[in-house]
């Protein structure tokens, strides 16, 4: 394996996912990808395995001893089977800051694609953020792909800027949107399988469930099964908060038509920071921008837990009171 001279980590794993240093084994697999999807990339022509060949040798193979190269590609692996390949380009090693590139295998696209590009931001961010301690990376991309925004918005990535007009695609000027994500800021995104670990902690812990309605441990078993359910349903929303790139919380909105039901929690280790308010609006406003359809959102909270009554008050909830149990209500 080749190994970047500038980075203390070479490879970067998500359960079954890895990002390696780019393979030379790969180029060929990677130069059929890159011409089935010109129409999406900065590319003039289409690609030989001569010029590629010649790229790897020429190009990409000075980058591993560079103290500062201008970029960083790696192989995307699913358990060690190359699926992508992408990385960090235009580094700005003054500024701190690089743009991500990433593209897949063709047949992946179409039923894999949500999955692959988030797990993919995750690891490239670890790279990015961890590794580099780089201040922002971006996505530059041509807005023929509608699909690539939701999961950049829910990898905590902000759209930062649309350049109007900005190329010449099939003889018509289209705009170019810039997607940025800055390290060490709070922000929201999706949950992913390999959050289960985290979650399962936080459901389990004394502190969590005094103020649960619940007071049962839960179980491995049972939490993953729970938790896999969640994450893949439509009618879920999941979202894990982040706080300089560590994990602070969750919040879930499971959706019944026109409603959403509300259940958060704060990591016992991060309580009384102000966590619960960002949490709590932050997740209404993606709620809102993904499922428009929602008119009403709800919560229950025990009178006990009085900084959850204070933070639903604060947001405009109204509240009512049942059996013991405190209902908040929001309209949309």
């Amino acid at each position: 394996m080749n190994f970047y001279k500038v980075l203390s980590q070479q490879v970067f794993t998500d359960g079954e996912y890895s990002i390696v240093p780019i393979r030379y084994e790969d180029r060929l697999d990677i130069m059929k990808w890159r011409n089935e999807q010109m129409y999406h990339l900065r590319q003039a022509e289409k690609l030989t395995a001569q010029s590629q060949n010649s790229y790897f040798n020429n190009i990409v193979s000075k980058l591993f001893e560079q103290e500062k190269p201008s970029q960083l590609l790696f192989s995307f692996l699913k358990n060690d089977e190359c699926i992508g390949y992408g990385g960090l380009v235009h580094i700005n090693w003054i500024d701190k800051n690089a743009e991500i590139s990433f593209i897949m295998d063709t047949e992946l696209e179409k039923h894999s694609f949500e999955k692959n590009w988030s797990v993919y931001l995750k690891l490239i961010e670890k790279v990015a953020f961890e590794d580099l301690n780089f201040h922002k990376i971006y996505t530059y991309a041509f807005d023929i792909r509608p699909y690539l925004y939701p999961v950049l918005e829910f990898s905590g990535f902000v759209q930062e800027a649309i350049l109007n007009e900005h190329c010449l695609f099939e003889d018509k000027f289209i705009d170019v949107l810039i997607h940025s994500k800055w390290n060490g800021k709070f922000n929201l995104r999706k949950a992913v399988d390999s959050d289960v670990t985290i979650t399962f902690e936080w459901v389990n812990n004394s502190n969590v469930r005094a103020y649960s309605f619940s007071k049962d441990i839960v179980t491995i078993e049972n939490h993953q099964e729970w938790f896999s359910n969640k994450i893949k349903s439509s009618n879920c929303l999941y979202l894990i908060a982040s706080d300089k790139n560590n994990p602070v919380g969750s919040i879930r909105f499971d959706i019944n038509d026109i409603t959403a039901t509300l259940s958060y929690l704060i990591d016992p280790k991060c309580q009384g920071n102000g966590y619960g308010t960002q949490i709590l609006k932050a997740g209404i406003e993606k709620l809102k921008n993904t499922h428009q359809k929602i008119k009403f959102i709800s919560g229950q909270v025990i009178p006990e837990n009085k900084a959850s009554v204070h933070i639903f008050k604060k947001l405009n909830f109204h509240s009512t009171s049942q059996d013991g149990v405190l209902n908040f209500t929001l309209n949309v």
